[in-house]
C-alpha cells in the first residue's frame, strides 16, 4: 500500500501513511475542509431530495 500524501510504502504502524508527518498532513486536510464529500445536484444542503 501506497500513502496517499507522498506515496512512498505505507509503514505498519501508521498505516495507510509512511509516516505522522503524513498522518498529520492527511488530519489537517480534513480539519481545515479541504476535503470534500460528492453531493449529488438533486440534494438541498440538509441532504433532502429536491
Amino acid at each position: 500500500m501506497k500513502c496517499p500524501i507522498c506515496g512512498k510504502p505505507a509503514a505498519p504502524e501508521q498505516e495507510p501513511f509512511c509516516s505522522k508527518r503524513c498522518a498529520d498532513i492527511d488530519l489537517g486536510h480534513w480539519l481545515n475542509d479541504s476535503y470534500r464529500l460528492p453531493v449529488s445536484a438533486e440534494e438541498n444542503e440538509e441532504g433532502e431530495e429536491n
